[in-house]
């Protein structure tokens, strides 16, 4: 389905730029392309070359409160042409996945948003309004307006022994005020009343991915994002290669700390690198290279870390490589988090 990898201990690079690499790029939206009502800087223009190159774009989110058309018709508003085709949800993803399970003409509670019923029906599934139709499943997404009975809805359909599917699991949602309930949060009442735990297919659960595939026909998909726990390990679990990006959640801290399972093939501070090649982080013992920067460990174990030369984001790819290679030893790498301050990324 996907050109595979095994998660490596550190990024990689490449001599052509990313977009000559891989045929499609799977994008993800909030902290990628836009940050709330706004683009982020310069991405309508990057995109457009990128286009230009002959890389297309999908657009892969696990928001299920809004139709394809409605998320295309965003990104155009925002200087990010979109057709309706371009973009993927974890809609379609839970609609795919109860089709393949149960057939096409399925009846299925809905506990979402009128578009995600929408994507339902769309599918060839058979939406109904209640515990008591007997659905032979509850697909649930997140919606701001969902209130105690569609909740109770739900529990009731699930203990009767419905096939429950969540387009995500997402405990929070980014906002402008910060931090809100996000779908996971919201199963996680289904889940206290029923006992049961839904299937996923949304990120990082691979429907979803697969859904993006099937729908782009990719043969060489990178995946792109700016969150550890579902974009870069929904690419992991798909064995895609990912690009992070630091506009959005992940941090550099947060980096450091990253697990085998949470690291991503490449790394920039933005969309640009796509049209860039990705430089190489050579790690031998405890002296890491990249470009004109320099990492290295004097006692082995990450206690005293010098960074040294090259832009900010190469001496950060080469201090990664540095502390994923002596935490993945068993070593702690005290060091870490000073050598950040030190790059002023702390």
């Amino acid at each position: 389905m996907t050109q595979g990898r095994a998660v490596r201990p550190w990024l990689q690079g490449t001599t052509e730029p990313l977009s000559a690499m891989y045929d499609v790029a799977l994008l993800d939206l909030d902290g990628v392309v836009y940050l709330g009502p706004d683009p982020i800087d310069g991405v309508p223009e990057v995109l457009a070359k990128v286009r230009g190159t002959g890389m297309r774009l999908a657009f892969v989110t696990n928001n299920a409160s809004r139709a394809p058309a409605a998320v295309a018709e965003h990104l155009a508003a925002l200087g990010v042409p979109a057709r309706v085709e371009d973009v993927v949800t974890s809609s379609q993803a839970a609609a795919t996945l109860v089709v393949e399970r149960l057939g096409a003409g399925a009846s299925v509670l809905v506990t979402g948003s009128p578009a995600l019923r929408q994507t339902v029906e769309e599918a060839g599934l058979r939406p109904v309004a209640s515990a008591d139709d007997r659905p032979d499943a509850v697909v649930q997404g997140f919606w701001s307006q969902l209130c105690y009975a569609d909740l109770a809805e739900a529990a009731l359909a699930v203990r009767a022994g419905a096939l429950w599917v969540a387009t995500n699991v997402d405990s929070t949602l980014p906002s402008p005020r910060g931090l809100l309930p996000g779908n996971g949060s919201l199963t996680g009442v289904v889940r206290a009343v029923t006992g049961k735990v839904p299937v996923v297919a949304g990120k990082p659960a691979l429907p979803l991915h697969a859904e993006g595939v099937r729908r782009t026909s990719a043969r060489r998909p990178l995946v792109v994002g700016d969150r550890l726990d579902t974009d870069i390990e929904g690419a992991n679990v798909a064995e895609t290669p990912s690009l992070l990006v630091l506009t959005g959640v992940t941090t550099p801290p947060d980096l450091l700390t990253a697990i085998p399972t949470h690291r991503p093939s490449y790394l920039a501070s933005d969309l640009a690198a796509l049209l860039e090649p990705a430089p190489d982080v050579d790690v031998a013992d405890r002296l890491v290279r990249c470009g004109a920067a320099t990492a290295r460990s004097h006692d082995g174990y990450g206690d005293g870390i010098e960074v040294d030369g090259g832009p900010a984001i190469d001496a950060l790819r080469a201090l990664l490589g540095l502390v994923w290679s002596i935490r993945d030893s068993g070593a702690d790498c005290s060091g870490a988090r000073e050598a950040l301050e030190r790059l002023g990324m702390g």
